[in-house]
């Protein structure tokens, strides 16, 4: 028998202080302000409940482009009901296709920013992320690519499958080489750009900045009506190059490329991530970027006090 998924009133605890892997699965959303609460237990609650059973009752197989026009939808509804102002530059690289697609990761809202470019895409997400409640069953139908980053073999031969299919139908992958939501100082896997070379697809690099404003789960439930979004398209990153270029300069590049785009005058405020406010994330695949010096050197004598013998 299948349970009905919980409505978000009753999916409430709070979030660890350090996020784990094993830790039970919690959705707590907290709208700011008496009018923010009004506003999501009026339209925004039922808007979202709502779109999830629909996607979750979508026929299949489902068509590409029934796909795009179903997920485009939803997300610029709830952009407009969360009053997000997502300012969009370099669209004219959002072309052609289909794209092994790189973004920076802030929040469970970049998923929405992203479905705003004019390209049918699908989304690598966690494993765990399947089993929410409604959010689950919703992206399972839409046919996004479930992957366990803390088991990098397997993680890495379900991006290559997912990604071999998806592009064959002419549809891009999204991923977020982060891993995580931590901050901006995080290092990028090389997993994404590993299977562009494999299944010679062009890489397009998006730098996005804001949306932790909005919803910044696991590290707080507080909802946020009004944030501004930055989302910044980088030019495509050519087969030939992609091809060419050693793995790890290509990997590097690509990251300084966005991360300097995202913290660039004008765009939205990024991410920055602390460990002593939101824990080390131990359990995770989570590296520091060595461009960030201190904190890469806080986390690894963490890392190494974590390994020490006991006295």
């Amino acid at each position: 028998m299948t349970r009905a998924p919980l409505p978000a009133s009753e999916v409430c605890l709070t979030p660890p202080r350090t996020p784990h892997p094993d830790d039970p699965v919690t959705l707590h959303v907290t709208p700011q302000g008496l009018g923010g609460r009004l506003r999501y237990a009026l339209l925004g609650q039922p808007q979202l409940w709502w779109g999830l059973r629909q996607a979750s009752r979508l026929p299949a197989p489902l068509t590409p482009a029934r796909r795009h026009a179903f997920q485009r939808t939803f997300s610029g509804r709830l952009l407009k009901h969360l009053g997000v102002q997502l300012d969009i530059t370099g669209l004219e690289h959002a072309r052609g296709g289909p794209y092994v697609i790189v973004s920076l990761h802030e929040g469970i809202a970049d998923p929405l920013c992203l479905l705003q470019l004019p390209l049918p895409m699908r989304f690598v997400a966690r494993r765990e992320i399947f089993g929410w409640p409604g959010i689950g069953p919703a992206i399972t139908r839409l046919g996004h690519v479930s992957i366990n980053p803390e088991h990098p073999l397997g993680g890495f031969r379900d991006l290559w499958r997912g990604a071999e299919r998806i592009l064959a139908d002419g549809e891009s992958l999204a991923v977020f080489p982060q891993g995580a939501i931590a901050g901006l100082q995080s290092d990028f896997h090389r997993g994404a750009f590993e299977v562009a070379r494999r299944v010679q697809a062009p890489v397009l690099p998006v730098a996005i900045s804001g949306t932790h404003r909005i919803w910044a789960h696991p590290f707080s439930p507080a909802l946020q009506y009004g944030q501004r979004v930055s989302l910044h398209v980088l030019p495509p990153i050519g087969v030939r190059d992609v091809q060419d270029t050693p793995l790890e300069a290509l990997r590097v590049q690509t990251r300084r490329a966005m991360k300097a785009a995202a913290l660039a005058p004008g765009a939205a405020p990024a991410r920055r991530f602390d460990p002593d406010r939101d824990g080390y994330w131990d359990g995770y695949q989570l590296d520091i970027d060595p461009d960030f010096p201190d904190l890469a050197r806080q986390m690894a004598e963490h890392r190494a006090a974590l390994l020490a013998p006991s006295a």
